[in-house]
């Protein structure tokens, strides 16, 4: 991956773990406030980008039933809050 590419993901990275830290977040909506910063990213970079933090120990998921359909919310674990107020995101 290039240098770029990498910054690019760190920036998506941070956004990720600030707003999970407000309140629980699902993949569509957190999309939805990606691209509301410029960062237009297609579903199959952000779930993959999701799923590494979850297996770094930042994020942590959960089922939810949302007008009777499954959705599988997401939420900052303590390691992360650590993480993001060193990088300065709160």
């Amino acid at each position: 991956m290039d240098m770029i590419k990498q910054v690019f993901l760190g920036f998506i990275k941070i956004h990720i773990l600030y707003h999970s830290s407000k309140e629980p977040i699902y993949g569509a909506e957190i999309a939805r406030e990606l691209a509301r910063h410029g960062y237009h990213i297609s579903f199959g970079t952000l779930y993959p980008t999701l799923h590494s933090l979850e297996e770094d120990s930042l994020l942590t998921s959960y089922q939810k039933i949302v007008n009777g359909k499954k959705r599988k919310n997401i939420k900052l674990q303590k390691k992360a809050k650590k993480l993001l107020k060193r990088s300065g995101g709160k």
